[in-house]
Protein backbone atom coordinates (compact mmCIF):
# COMPACT_ATOMS: atom_id res chain seq x y z
CA UNK A 1 0.00 0.00 0.00
CA UNK A 2 1.38 3.57 -0.87
CA UNK A 3 1.90 5.58 2.10
CA UNK A 4 0.46 9.00 2.09
CA UNK A 5 1.86 12.03 3.89
CA UNK A 6 4.97 11.34 3.46
CA UNK A 7 7.06 14.66 1.96
CA UNK A 8 9.89 13.82 -0.26
CA UNK A 9 10.45 17.35 -1.83
CA UNK A 10 9.47 20.76 -1.05
CA UNK A 11 10.38 24.50 -1.51
CA UNK A 12 9.99 27.58 0.79
CA UNK A 13 8.70 31.10 0.44
CA UNK A 14 10.43 33.55 1.96
CA UNK A 15 7.35 35.74 3.96
CA UNK A 16 6.91 37.85 6.37
CA UNK A 17 5.21 35.61 9.39
CA UNK A 18 1.67 36.25 9.12
CA UNK A 19 -1.35 35.17 11.97
CA UNK A 20 -4.54 36.07 11.29
CA UNK A 21 -5.29 37.27 15.23
CA UNK A 22 -1.61 39.84 14.82
CA UNK A 23 -3.13 43.20 13.88
CA UNK A 24 0.45 44.50 13.64
CA UNK A 25 1.75 41.71 11.73
CA UNK A 26 -0.94 42.16 9.01
CA UNK A 27 -0.52 45.72 8.99
CA UNK A 28 3.12 44.22 8.18
CA UNK A 29 1.37 42.70 5.25
CA UNK A 30 -0.81 44.63 3.81
CA UNK A 31 2.31 46.84 2.78
CA UNK A 32 3.85 43.77 1.23
CA UNK A 33 0.34 43.17 -0.31
CA UNK A 34 1.10 41.35 -3.44
CA UNK A 35 3.28 39.01 -1.71
CA UNK A 36 0.46 37.37 -2.10
CA UNK A 37 -2.35 38.56 -3.95
CA UNK A 38 -4.62 37.49 -6.56
CA UNK A 39 -4.82 39.86 -8.96
CA UNK A 40 -7.54 40.07 -11.88
CA UNK A 41 -6.53 41.12 -15.09
CA UNK A 42 -9.14 43.74 -16.85
CA UNK A 43 -9.20 44.27 -20.85
CA UNK A 44 -10.58 47.77 -20.49
CA UNK A 45 -12.05 47.77 -23.95
CA UNK A 46 -13.68 44.05 -23.48
CA UNK A 47 -15.04 43.90 -19.71
CA UNK A 48 -17.90 46.42 -19.37
CA UNK A 49 -19.42 49.21 -21.06
CA UNK A 50 -20.31 52.36 -19.89
CA UNK A 51 -21.57 54.77 -22.59
CA UNK A 52 -22.94 51.81 -24.87
CA UNK A 53 -20.64 52.56 -27.96
CA UNK A 54 -19.09 48.95 -28.18
CA UNK A 55 -15.89 49.65 -26.53
CA UNK A 56 -15.77 49.16 -23.05
CA UNK A 57 -14.25 52.29 -20.79
CA UNK A 58 -13.21 53.01 -17.21
CA UNK A 59 -16.53 54.02 -16.17
CA UNK A 60 -17.81 50.42 -16.83
CA UNK A 61 -14.95 49.39 -14.81
CA UNK A 62 -16.10 51.68 -11.84
CA UNK A 63 -19.30 50.29 -11.97
CA UNK A 64 -18.02 46.51 -11.77
CA UNK A 65 -15.74 46.51 -9.08
CA UNK A 66 -17.80 45.49 -6.25
CA UNK A 67 -18.54 42.82 -8.48
CA UNK A 68 -14.02 42.38 -8.27
CA UNK A 69 -14.45 42.91 -4.76
CA UNK A 70 -17.16 40.29 -4.25
CA UNK A 71 -15.39 37.73 -6.59
CA UNK A 72 -12.75 37.82 -3.84
CA UNK A 73 -9.68 39.59 -5.63
CA UNK A 74 -6.78 41.70 -4.27
CA UNK A 75 -6.15 43.97 -6.82
CA UNK A 76 -6.81 44.99 -10.77
CA UNK A 77 -4.61 44.92 -13.35
CA UNK A 78 -5.87 47.16 -16.31
CA UNK A 79 -4.16 46.94 -19.73
CA UNK A 80 -3.15 49.88 -21.62
CA UNK A 81 -5.74 53.04 -21.20
CA UNK A 82 -3.67 55.75 -22.23
CA UNK A 83 -4.25 57.94 -25.49
CA UNK A 84 -3.16 56.17 -28.37
CA UNK A 85 -4.06 55.30 -32.25
CA UNK A 86 -4.52 51.83 -31.47
CA UNK A 87 -2.78 50.08 -33.39
CA UNK A 88 -2.35 47.60 -31.11
CA UNK A 89 -4.70 47.38 -28.97
CA UNK A 90 -3.66 50.27 -27.12
CA UNK A 91 0.29 49.12 -25.94
CA UNK A 92 1.14 51.85 -28.80
CA UNK A 93 0.93 55.01 -26.70
CA UNK A 94 1.09 58.13 -27.62
CA UNK A 95 0.55 59.66 -24.53
CA UNK A 96 1.20 57.90 -21.03
CA UNK A 97 0.07 61.17 -19.09
CA UNK A 98 -3.54 61.25 -19.87
CA UNK A 99 -6.45 58.47 -20.96
CA UNK A 100 -7.43 57.74 -24.68
CA UNK A 101 -11.19 59.31 -25.15
CA UNK A 102 -12.27 55.70 -25.81
CA UNK A 103 -11.74 54.50 -22.56
CA UNK A 104 -13.33 58.07 -20.77
CA UNK A 105 -10.70 60.81 -18.98
CA UNK A 106 -8.10 60.93 -16.28
CA UNK A 107 -10.53 62.21 -13.80
CA UNK A 108 -12.30 59.05 -14.78
CA UNK A 109 -9.12 57.43 -14.04
CA UNK A 110 -8.80 58.89 -10.91
CA UNK A 111 -12.44 58.03 -9.60
CA UNK A 112 -11.44 54.31 -10.85
CA UNK A 113 -8.80 54.26 -8.88
CA UNK A 114 -10.36 56.25 -5.53
CA UNK A 115 -13.41 53.97 -5.70
CA UNK A 116 -11.40 50.47 -5.82
CA UNK A 117 -9.47 51.55 -3.13
CA UNK A 118 -12.49 52.20 -1.02
CA UNK A 119 -13.71 48.82 -1.48
CA UNK A 120 -10.60 47.56 -0.22
CA UNK A 121 -8.76 47.05 -4.10
CA UNK A 122 -5.27 47.73 -5.13
CA UNK A 123 -4.98 48.78 -9.08
CA UNK A 124 -2.05 48.39 -11.47
CA UNK A 125 -1.49 50.17 -14.24
CA UNK A 126 -0.35 48.69 -17.63
CA UNK A 127 3.24 50.38 -18.19
CA UNK A 128 4.81 50.24 -22.09
CA UNK A 129 8.56 51.27 -22.19
CA UNK A 130 9.67 49.93 -24.67
CA UNK A 131 8.37 51.56 -27.63
CA UNK A 132 5.78 53.92 -28.09
CA UNK A 133 3.71 55.01 -30.86
CA UNK A 134 4.81 56.47 -33.96
CA UNK A 135 1.98 59.70 -33.34
CA UNK A 136 3.84 59.91 -30.18
CA UNK A 137 5.26 63.97 -29.69
CA UNK A 138 8.98 62.54 -29.61
CA UNK A 139 8.71 60.23 -32.85
CA UNK A 140 7.23 63.11 -34.81
CA UNK A 141 10.22 65.62 -33.30
CA UNK A 142 12.66 62.75 -34.20
CA UNK A 143 10.92 62.56 -37.67
CA UNK A 144 11.32 66.57 -37.85
CA UNK A 145 14.43 67.45 -36.53
CA UNK A 146 16.48 64.42 -38.86
CA UNK A 147 19.87 62.29 -38.69
CA UNK A 148 22.16 62.52 -36.31
CA UNK A 149 19.97 65.22 -33.75
CA UNK A 150 18.95 64.67 -30.18
CA UNK A 151 15.30 63.93 -31.32
CA UNK A 152 16.53 60.89 -33.27
CA UNK A 153 18.81 59.73 -30.36
CA UNK A 154 15.59 58.64 -28.21
CA UNK A 155 15.14 56.22 -30.82
CA UNK A 156 16.35 53.56 -32.68
CA UNK A 157 17.54 55.17 -35.90
CA UNK A 158 20.23 53.47 -38.35
CA UNK A 159 21.17 54.51 -41.62
CA UNK A 160 20.67 51.02 -44.14
CA UNK A 161 22.91 49.21 -45.95
CA UNK A 162 23.86 48.76 -49.55
CA UNK A 163 25.06 50.95 -51.99
CA UNK A 164 22.24 53.62 -51.29
CA UNK A 165 21.33 52.42 -47.85
CA UNK A 166 18.59 50.47 -49.13
CA UNK A 167 18.54 47.39 -47.05
CA UNK A 168 17.55 47.61 -43.08
CA UNK A 169 20.54 47.75 -40.58
CA UNK A 170 20.48 44.40 -39.98
CA UNK A 171 17.95 41.15 -40.61
CA UNK A 172 15.83 41.32 -37.54
CA UNK A 173 12.67 40.23 -38.00
CA UNK A 174 9.30 42.00 -36.21
CA UNK A 175 7.51 39.26 -33.65
CA UNK A 176 4.13 40.43 -35.35
CA UNK A 177 5.62 39.18 -39.01
CA UNK A 178 7.88 40.75 -41.71
CA UNK A 179 10.56 43.05 -40.89
CA UNK A 180 11.36 44.78 -37.99
CA UNK A 181 12.59 48.22 -39.55
CA UNK A 182 10.87 50.56 -41.55
CA UNK A 183 12.40 53.51 -43.77
CA UNK A 184 11.81 56.93 -43.38
CA UNK A 185 11.51 60.43 -45.80
CA UNK A 186 13.42 62.50 -44.42
CA UNK A 187 12.13 66.33 -44.73
CA UNK A 188 13.54 67.00 -48.44
CA UNK A 189 11.69 64.61 -49.81
CA UNK A 190 14.83 61.85 -49.86
CA UNK A 191 14.63 57.87 -48.95
CA UNK A 192 16.28 58.23 -45.06
CA UNK A 193 17.40 56.93 -42.29
CA UNK A 194 15.50 53.11 -40.57
CA UNK A 195 13.70 52.73 -36.79
CA UNK A 196 13.68 49.62 -35.42
CA UNK A 197 10.25 47.90 -34.71
CA UNK A 198 10.60 45.01 -33.04
CA UNK A 199 6.16 44.80 -33.26
CA UNK A 200 4.16 46.62 -35.25
CA UNK A 201 5.47 49.13 -37.78
CA UNK A 202 3.60 52.33 -35.17
CA UNK A 203 5.67 51.09 -32.34
CA UNK A 204 8.72 52.50 -32.52
CA UNK A 205 11.24 50.88 -30.07
CA UNK A 206 12.93 53.43 -27.87
CA UNK A 207 16.67 54.45 -27.12
CA UNK A 208 17.60 52.92 -23.16
CA UNK A 209 21.20 54.08 -23.55
CA UNK A 210 19.47 57.78 -23.99
CA UNK A 211 19.39 59.65 -20.53
CA UNK A 212 16.38 61.38 -21.64
CA UNK A 213 14.21 58.03 -22.03
CA UNK A 214 15.18 56.79 -18.70
CA UNK A 215 14.52 60.06 -16.75
CA UNK A 216 10.79 60.25 -18.82
CA UNK A 217 9.69 57.26 -17.81
CA UNK A 218 10.79 57.97 -13.99
CA UNK A 219 8.71 60.91 -14.17
CA UNK A 220 5.78 58.81 -15.62
CA UNK A 221 6.19 56.51 -12.92
CA UNK A 222 5.89 59.66 -10.38
CA UNK A 223 2.81 60.56 -12.47
CA UNK A 224 0.67 57.86 -11.90
CA UNK A 225 2.10 57.21 -8.28
CA UNK A 226 0.59 60.41 -7.15
CA UNK A 227 -2.41 59.24 -8.33
CA UNK A 228 -2.44 56.44 -6.05
CA UNK A 229 -1.48 53.56 -8.77
CA UNK A 230 -0.22 50.58 -6.55
CA UNK A 231 1.75 48.91 -9.03
CA UNK A 232 3.00 48.49 -12.72
CA UNK A 233 2.77 45.60 -15.09
CA UNK A 234 5.63 46.24 -17.14
CA UNK A 235 5.18 45.23 -21.43
CA UNK A 236 8.33 43.52 -22.93
CA UNK A 237 10.13 43.89 -19.36
CA UNK A 238 12.86 42.18 -20.98
CA UNK A 239 13.33 43.94 -24.18
CA UNK A 240 14.21 47.28 -24.12
CA UNK A 241 17.67 47.10 -23.96
CA UNK A 242 19.23 45.81 -27.30
CA UNK A 243 22.88 44.59 -27.93
CA UNK A 244 25.34 46.39 -28.74
CA UNK A 245 25.48 47.23 -32.52
CA UNK A 246 22.50 45.33 -32.98
CA UNK A 247 23.77 41.94 -34.84
CA UNK A 248 22.55 40.36 -36.83
CA UNK A 249 19.97 37.36 -35.77
CA UNK A 250 18.75 34.94 -38.17
CA UNK A 251 15.81 33.21 -36.39
CA UNK A 252 12.65 33.68 -37.12
CA UNK A 253 10.69 35.63 -34.28
CA UNK A 254 8.53 34.03 -32.07
CA UNK A 255 6.13 35.79 -30.03
CA UNK A 256 8.77 37.23 -27.46
CA UNK A 257 11.27 34.55 -28.47
CA UNK A 258 13.56 32.92 -25.42
CA UNK A 259 17.12 31.82 -26.62
CA UNK A 260 17.46 29.92 -29.31
CA UNK A 261 18.33 25.77 -29.67
CA UNK A 262 21.98 26.76 -29.02
CA UNK A 263 21.44 28.53 -25.91
CA UNK A 264 21.74 32.01 -27.23
CA UNK A 265 20.24 35.02 -26.47
CA UNK A 266 18.75 37.10 -29.31
CA UNK A 267 20.69 40.07 -29.08
CA UNK A 268 17.13 41.99 -28.93
CA UNK A 269 16.00 40.27 -25.59
CA UNK A 270 17.31 39.65 -22.31
CA UNK A 271 20.37 41.92 -22.21
CA UNK A 272 21.46 42.53 -19.00
CA UNK A 273 21.63 46.10 -19.23
CA UNK A 274 17.95 45.82 -18.60
CA UNK A 275 18.36 45.69 -14.88
CA UNK A 276 19.91 49.01 -14.00
CA UNK A 277 16.94 50.50 -15.48
CA UNK A 278 14.94 48.36 -13.04
CA UNK A 279 16.90 49.19 -10.08
CA UNK A 280 16.71 53.13 -10.79
CA UNK A 281 12.49 52.62 -10.47
CA UNK A 282 12.67 50.37 -7.51
CA UNK A 283 14.18 53.50 -5.93
CA UNK A 284 11.12 55.11 -7.31
CA UNK A 285 8.54 53.22 -6.12
CA UNK A 286 10.24 52.37 -2.53
CA UNK A 287 10.34 56.85 -1.74
CA UNK A 288 6.70 56.01 -1.68
CA UNK A 289 4.95 55.44 1.96
CA UNK A 290 4.10 53.09 3.24
CA UNK A 291 7.66 51.64 2.21
CA UNK A 292 7.32 48.44 -0.11
CA UNK A 293 3.76 48.82 -0.56
CA UNK A 294 4.29 49.87 -4.82
CA UNK A 295 5.27 47.10 -6.65
CA UNK A 296 6.43 46.04 -10.55
CA UNK A 297 5.69 42.82 -12.45
CA UNK A 298 7.49 42.15 -15.13
CA UNK A 299 6.23 40.36 -18.53
CA UNK A 300 9.54 38.79 -19.34
CA UNK A 301 9.15 35.69 -21.41
CA UNK A 302 12.76 34.36 -19.98
CA UNK A 303 13.99 31.21 -19.59
CA UNK A 304 15.27 29.20 -17.69
CA UNK A 305 14.15 29.92 -14.48
CA UNK A 306 16.76 31.23 -12.96
CA UNK A 307 17.81 33.69 -15.75
CA UNK A 308 13.72 34.87 -15.24
CA UNK A 309 14.65 35.10 -11.48
CA UNK A 310 17.47 37.97 -12.06
CA UNK A 311 14.54 40.21 -12.57
CA UNK A 312 13.52 39.63 -9.00
CA UNK A 313 16.66 40.63 -7.38
CA UNK A 314 15.97 42.41 -3.93
CA UNK A 315 16.52 46.06 -5.32
CA UNK A 316 14.58 44.85 -8.80
CA UNK A 317 11.30 43.79 -9.70
CA UNK A 318 8.77 42.24 -7.23
CA UNK A 319 7.09 39.47 -9.23
CA UNK A 320 7.40 38.05 -12.92
CA UNK A 321 5.00 36.59 -14.86
CA UNK A 322 5.41 32.61 -15.02
CA UNK A 323 5.03 31.87 -18.45
CA UNK A 324 7.11 28.46 -17.95
CA UNK A 325 3.86 27.36 -15.81
CA UNK A 326 1.60 28.87 -18.04
CA UNK A 327 2.24 26.92 -20.72
CA UNK A 328 2.96 23.41 -19.07
CA UNK A 329 1.46 20.64 -20.66
CA UNK A 330 -2.03 19.03 -18.84
CA UNK A 331 0.10 16.07 -16.93
CA UNK A 332 1.57 15.71 -13.41
CA UNK A 333 5.17 15.58 -14.28
CA UNK A 334 4.77 18.78 -16.04
CA UNK A 335 3.51 20.66 -14.00
CA UNK A 336 5.11 19.28 -11.04
CA UNK A 337 8.35 20.46 -12.48
CA UNK A 338 6.92 23.88 -13.55
CA UNK A 339 5.87 24.97 -9.88
CA UNK A 340 9.46 23.13 -8.56
CA UNK A 341 11.18 24.86 -10.72
CA UNK A 342 9.60 27.95 -10.36
CA UNK A 343 9.72 27.88 -6.19
CA UNK A 344 13.72 27.09 -6.16
CA UNK A 345 14.47 29.69 -8.49
CA UNK A 346 12.69 32.41 -6.90
CA UNK A 347 13.97 31.57 -3.37
CA UNK A 348 17.57 31.84 -4.71
CA UNK A 349 16.99 36.06 -4.39
CA UNK A 350 14.11 35.84 -1.74
CA UNK A 351 10.58 36.74 -4.20
CA UNK A 352 7.74 35.20 -4.15
CA UNK A 353 6.48 33.34 -7.18
CA UNK A 354 3.45 34.66 -9.79
CA UNK A 355 0.91 32.26 -10.97
CA UNK A 356 -1.01 32.71 -14.29
CA UNK A 357 -3.14 30.14 -16.88
CA UNK A 358 -4.49 32.93 -19.11
CA UNK A 359 -4.39 36.46 -20.27
CA UNK A 360 -4.81 38.05 -23.33
CA UNK A 361 -1.99 37.36 -25.19
CA UNK A 362 -2.77 33.81 -25.16
CA UNK A 363 -5.32 31.30 -26.19
CA UNK A 364 -7.87 30.89 -22.75
CA UNK A 365 -6.82 28.11 -20.54
CA UNK A 366 -10.24 26.55 -20.95
CA UNK A 367 -10.01 25.96 -24.79
CA UNK A 368 -6.49 25.28 -24.63
CA UNK A 369 -6.73 22.03 -22.21
CA UNK A 370 -9.57 20.69 -24.55
CA UNK A 371 -6.96 20.58 -27.02
CA UNK A 372 -6.35 17.26 -29.17
CA UNK A 373 -2.79 16.92 -28.86
CA UNK A 374 -0.29 18.64 -25.87
CA UNK A 375 -3.20 19.96 -24.27
CA UNK A 376 -2.57 22.91 -21.74
CA UNK A 377 0.75 24.19 -24.05
CA UNK A 378 0.43 27.79 -26.00
CA UNK A 379 1.44 29.56 -28.70
CA UNK A 380 0.80 32.99 -29.92
CA UNK A 381 -1.07 32.14 -33.25
CA UNK A 382 -4.48 31.63 -31.96
CA UNK A 383 -7.05 29.76 -32.41
CA UNK A 384 -9.26 30.25 -35.50
CA UNK A 385 -12.14 28.56 -37.69
CA UNK A 386 -9.52 26.68 -39.80
CA UNK A 387 -8.26 25.49 -36.75
CA UNK A 388 -9.04 22.14 -34.76
CA UNK A 389 -11.56 23.27 -32.50
CA UNK A 390 -10.93 22.29 -28.75
CA UNK A 391 -13.68 19.89 -26.56
CA UNK A 392 -15.22 22.74 -25.00
CA UNK A 393 -17.18 20.25 -22.34
CA UNK A 394 -13.74 18.86 -21.32
CA UNK A 395 -11.32 21.90 -21.46
CA UNK A 396 -13.70 23.31 -18.96
CA UNK A 397 -13.72 20.30 -16.39
CA UNK A 398 -9.56 20.82 -16.48
CA UNK A 399 -9.63 24.56 -16.59
CA UNK A 400 -11.65 24.43 -13.13
CA UNK A 401 -9.10 21.81 -12.07
CA UNK A 402 -6.04 23.47 -13.25
CA UNK A 403 -7.35 27.51 -11.54
CA UNK A 404 -8.08 25.35 -8.47
CA UNK A 405 -4.59 24.13 -8.36
CA UNK A 406 -2.98 27.22 -8.92
CA UNK A 407 -4.79 29.28 -6.35
CA UNK A 408 -3.85 26.84 -3.78
CA UNK A 409 -0.16 27.88 -4.25
CA UNK A 410 1.94 29.90 -2.47
CA UNK A 411 2.58 33.71 -4.01
CA UNK A 412 0.46 35.67 -6.15
CA UNK A 413 -1.97 34.31 -8.73
CA UNK A 414 -3.25 36.26 -11.65
CA UNK A 415 -6.60 35.70 -12.85
CA UNK A 416 -7.83 36.84 -16.20
CA UNK A 417 -10.87 38.44 -17.01
CA UNK A 418 -13.45 35.60 -17.72
CA UNK A 419 -12.14 32.99 -16.76
CA UNK A 420 -14.17 33.11 -13.68
CA UNK A 421 -17.11 32.42 -15.75
CA UNK A 422 -15.34 29.60 -17.21
CA UNK A 423 -15.07 31.47 -20.92
CA UNK A 424 -13.31 29.85 -24.09
CA UNK A 425 -11.48 31.06 -26.64
CA UNK A 426 -13.79 32.28 -29.42
CA UNK A 427 -12.35 30.26 -32.19
CA UNK A 428 -14.70 30.87 -34.79
CA UNK A 429 -14.18 34.65 -35.08
CA UNK A 430 -14.88 35.33 -38.45
CA UNK A 431 -11.86 36.91 -40.07
CA UNK A 432 -13.14 40.42 -41.25
CA UNK A 433 -13.28 41.44 -37.52
CA UNK A 434 -9.86 40.87 -36.52
CA UNK A 435 -7.74 43.40 -35.71
CA UNK A 436 -4.46 41.90 -34.03
CA UNK A 437 -1.39 43.47 -36.39
CA UNK A 438 0.27 39.99 -35.95
CA UNK A 439 -3.39 38.73 -38.36
CA UNK A 440 -2.35 41.43 -41.05
CA UNK A 441 1.57 41.46 -40.81
CA UNK A 442 1.44 37.50 -41.18
CA UNK A 443 -0.77 37.76 -43.98
CA UNK A 444 -4.06 35.97 -42.64
CA UNK A 445 -1.51 33.13 -41.67
CA UNK A 446 -1.91 33.41 -38.06
CA UNK A 447 -5.45 34.55 -36.14
CA UNK A 448 -3.62 36.52 -33.33
CA UNK A 449 -4.87 37.13 -30.34
CA UNK A 450 -8.24 38.71 -30.92
CA UNK A 451 -10.73 35.19 -29.86
CA UNK A 452 -9.23 35.93 -25.86
CA UNK A 453 -10.30 39.53 -26.00
CA UNK A 454 -14.17 39.47 -26.76
CA UNK A 455 -16.44 41.52 -24.65
CA UNK A 456 -17.96 39.72 -21.47
CA UNK A 457 -21.10 38.13 -20.57
CA UNK A 458 -22.57 39.56 -18.11
CA UNK A 459 -26.51 38.86 -18.33
CA UNK A 460 -27.84 35.79 -20.97
CA UNK A 461 -30.85 37.87 -22.22
CA UNK A 462 -29.71 41.52 -22.53
CA UNK A 463 -28.26 43.19 -25.36
CA UNK A 464 -24.20 42.40 -26.08
CA UNK A 465 -24.60 39.61 -23.34
CA UNK A 466 -25.26 42.98 -21.02
CA UNK A 467 -21.69 44.46 -21.82
CA UNK A 468 -24.01 47.46 -22.44
CA UNK A 469 -26.90 48.53 -22.73
CA UNK A 470 -27.30 49.11 -26.53
CA UNK A 471 -25.72 45.57 -27.85
CA UNK A 472 -23.00 47.24 -29.88
CA UNK A 473 -19.73 45.28 -29.76
CA UNK A 474 -16.32 45.52 -30.63
CA UNK A 475 -15.64 42.23 -31.25
CA UNK A 476 -18.51 39.78 -31.63
CA UNK A 477 -20.00 37.44 -28.86
CA UNK A 478 -20.31 33.60 -29.97
CA UNK A 479 -24.18 32.46 -29.04
CA UNK A 480 -22.46 30.22 -27.01
CA UNK A 481 -21.52 33.06 -24.05
CA UNK A 482 -24.85 33.00 -22.98
CA UNK A 483 -24.82 30.10 -21.13
CA UNK A 484 -21.43 31.30 -19.42
CA UNK A 485 -23.10 35.11 -18.45
CA UNK A 486 -22.51 35.88 -14.67
CA UNK A 487 -26.07 36.21 -13.95
CA UNK A 488 -26.71 32.78 -15.20
CA UNK A 489 -24.33 31.30 -12.49
CA UNK A 490 -24.47 33.50 -9.79
CA UNK A 491 -25.48 31.90 -6.46
CA UNK A 492 -25.69 28.34 -8.57
CA UNK A 493 -24.13 25.70 -6.55
CA UNK A 494 -21.21 24.27 -8.68
CA UNK A 495 -20.93 27.09 -11.50
CA UNK A 496 -17.53 28.25 -12.09
CA UNK A 497 -18.44 31.64 -11.07
CA UNK A 498 -19.02 29.91 -7.21
CA UNK A 499 -16.17 27.76 -7.47
CA UNK A 500 -13.30 30.56 -7.73
CA UNK A 501 -15.79 32.44 -5.08
CA UNK A 502 -15.43 29.65 -2.95
CA UNK A 503 -11.76 29.14 -3.34
CA UNK A 504 -10.52 32.47 -3.43
CA UNK A 505 -12.69 32.78 -0.02
CA UNK A 506 -10.43 29.53 2.04
CA UNK A 507 -7.07 30.53 0.41
CA UNK A 508 -7.80 33.85 2.50
CA UNK A 509 -9.03 32.15 5.48
CA UNK A 510 -6.13 29.91 5.47
CA UNK A 511 -3.75 32.01 4.34
CA UNK A 512 -2.55 29.68 1.51
CA UNK A 513 -1.04 32.56 -0.58
CA UNK A 514 1.99 32.02 1.96
CA UNK A 515 3.85 29.59 3.96
CA UNK A 516 5.36 26.07 2.88
CA UNK A 517 4.69 23.80 0.02
CA UNK A 518 5.43 20.35 -0.06
CA UNK A 519 4.71 17.46 -2.89
CA UNK A 520 3.65 14.63 -1.52
CA UNK A 521 4.49 11.40 -2.79
CA UNK A 522 2.66 7.51 -3.12
CA UNK A 523 -0.19 8.76 -5.06
CA UNK A 524 1.13 7.82 -8.35
CA UNK A 525 2.51 9.22 -11.37
CA UNK A 526 -0.56 10.66 -12.74
CA UNK A 527 -1.30 12.56 -9.61
CA UNK A 528 0.12 15.38 -8.17
CA UNK A 529 -0.11 15.94 -4.34
CA UNK A 530 0.87 19.14 -2.22
CA UNK A 531 0.70 19.50 1.43
CA UNK A 532 0.14 23.53 2.01
CA UNK A 533 0.99 24.22 6.01
CA UNK A 534 -1.49 27.00 7.92
CA UNK A 535 -0.12 29.63 10.00
CA UNK A 536 -1.85 27.71 12.71
CA UNK A 537 -0.27 24.51 11.85
CA UNK A 538 -3.21 22.89 9.68
CA UNK A 539 -2.73 20.82 7.05
CA UNK A 540 -4.17 20.93 3.65
CA UNK A 541 -3.93 18.44 0.80
CA UNK A 542 -4.10 19.39 -2.75
CA UNK A 543 -4.69 16.58 -5.11
CA UNK A 544 -4.91 17.29 -8.90
CA UNK A 545 -5.71 14.22 -10.85
CA UNK A 546 -4.52 13.72 -14.66
CA UNK A 547 -4.77 9.81 -15.01
CA UNK A 548 -7.61 7.75 -16.06
CA UNK A 549 -8.51 6.43 -12.78
CA UNK A 550 -10.00 7.46 -9.30
CA UNK A 551 -7.74 8.26 -6.64
CA UNK A 552 -8.79 7.82 -3.06
CA UNK A 553 -8.04 10.80 0.01
CA UNK A 554 -6.18 9.53 2.86
CA UNK A 555 -8.20 7.95 5.81
CA UNK A 556 -9.58 11.09 7.79
CA UNK A 557 -9.19 13.79 4.82
CA UNK A 558 -12.05 16.11 4.36
CA UNK A 559 -12.68 17.54 1.32
CA UNK A 560 -12.80 21.83 1.50
CA UNK A 561 -13.92 22.57 -1.92
CA UNK A 562 -13.60 20.48 -5.21
CA UNK A 563 -13.22 21.63 -9.21
CA UNK A 564 -15.99 18.61 -9.64
CA UNK A 565 -17.75 16.12 -7.07
CA UNK A 566 -16.39 13.33 -5.76
CA UNK A 567 -16.78 9.79 -6.08
CA UNK A 568 -16.91 7.93 -2.59
CA UNK A 569 -14.45 10.41 -1.14
CA UNK A 570 -12.43 9.93 -4.46
CA UNK A 571 -10.73 12.05 -6.72
CA UNK A 572 -11.91 11.67 -10.52
CA UNK A 573 -10.03 12.03 -13.78
CA UNK A 574 -9.33 15.92 -14.21
CA UNK A 575 -10.50 16.94 -10.56
CA UNK A 576 -8.82 18.92 -8.11
CA UNK A 577 -9.73 18.96 -4.25
CA UNK A 578 -8.67 20.96 -1.09
CA UNK A 579 -9.04 18.68 1.76
CA UNK A 580 -8.13 19.07 5.49
CA UNK A 581 -5.75 16.16 6.54
CA UNK A 582 -6.10 15.45 10.76
CA UNK A 583 -3.55 17.00 12.95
Amino acid sequence: MPQHGVVTSSATLPTTPLTRSAADERDEADALWWHDAVVYQVYPRSFADGNGDGMGDLPGVTAKLPYLRDLGVDALWLSPYYVSPMADAGYDVADYRDIDPLFGSLADAEAMIAEAHRLGLKVIADLVPNHTSDEHAWFQAALAAGPGSPERDRFLFRDGRGADGELPPNDWRSVFGGQAWSRVTEADGSPGQWYLHIFDVKQADLNWHNAEVRAEFEEILRFWLDRGIDGFRVDVAHGMVKAEGLPDWDHEQEMLDGANEDGDRPPMWDQDGVHEIYRAWRQVLDSYEPHGSRMMVAEAWVEPASRLARYLRPDEMHQAFNFHYLGSRWAATDVREAIETSLEANEMVGAPTTWVLSNHDVVRHASRLGAAEEPGRHNHKGLGPRDEQPDEELGLHRARAASALMLALPGSAYLYQGEELGLPEHGTLDDSYRQDPSWFRHGGEVVGRDGCRVPLPWKADAPAYGFNDTGESWLPQPASFARYAADVQEGVDGSTLELYRTLLRLRKELLLGRGDVAVVEGFGDDVLALQRTTPDDGRVLVVTNFGDEPVALPEGAVALVASADLVDNKVPTDVTVWASLPG
